[in-house]
């Protein structure tokens, strides 16, 4: 039975990215194994691994599942690193959600199911 999934984003520079990810996003840094980054923070984890191609990290993304959305969104809003188009809304299949930026150019969802259904 499948328990849970980490999504692997590309870097494009590790100090960079671990700068980023622990003092803007909150998350904690574990380890760096030649550019291969790992962070958590409450139940998930995010890896990324290493990439001179700055295409890449343009067309990846995830989706993170939360709690309290708005308010990840107010601490995240200060930060200049909302999506210009990823503002916090109601969306059709019952999600509040808001996307990022990461340092990379990495897009990340995060959402919060309001369909009343637990």
């Amino acid at each position: 039975m499948l328990k849970h999934a980490v999504p692997i984003l590309a870097s494009l520079n590790a100090e960079e990215t671990i700068a980023f990810y622990t003092q803007k996003l909150g998350f904690t840094f574990h380890s760096n194994w030649d550019g291969y980054l790992i962070f958590s923070r409450d139940e998930i984890q995010i890896h990324l691994w290493p990439t001179s191609d700055e295409q890449v990290p343009k067309n990846t993304g995830c989706y993170v599942n939360v709690t309290n959305v708005d308010q990840l969104y107010e601490a995240f809003l200060p930060l200049n690193i909302i999506h210009p188009n990823g503002q916090l809304e109601d969306k059709p299949w019952d999600m509040r959600q808001f996307s990022i930026l990461d340092n990379s150019g990495n897009i990340i969802h995060f959402g919060e199911d309001i369909s009343g259904e637990a």
